[in-house]
């Protein structure tokens, strides 16, 4: 039984025969690599790229569902790659624009 279902997987039209499979494989990579910059503290975190792979990933999430055959492992990485994204883009955010406010206040108290 895991023998054909192996062999189903090896000759899927978006298996590992074919391109459809090993370009979002290594898609992970940049996924994995955001993950990593999750100890980066966020004033390093550029707001370009994260917009970039935040968009990417919603994109690409939805196209994947739409092509035939249905490639879940580009949407599974790109969903990873949109969640990363908005984390980070959060992060950001948190740190330019909510934390002033909690320090600007006990200044005006002063």
């Amino acid at each position: 039984m895991a023998a054909t279902k192996l062999q189903a997987f090896w000759n899927h039209p978006a298996g590992p025969k074919t391109i459809h499979f090993w370009a979002p494989t290594f898609k992970w990579g940049i996924s994995i690599a955001n993950i990593a910059d999750f100890a980066k503290p966020p004033e390093k975190i550029s707001y370009p790229q994260q917009i970039a792979v935040t968009c990417t990933g919603l994109i690409w999430s939805r196209y994947s569902l739409v092509i035939k055959p249905k490639n879940w492992n580009l949407f599974s990485v790109n969903v990873a790659m949109a969640g990363t994204g908005l984390y980070q883009l959060s992060r950001k955010i948190r740190q330019d624009y909510l934390s002033g406010e909690k320090e600007a206040a006990p200044q005006l108290e002063a």
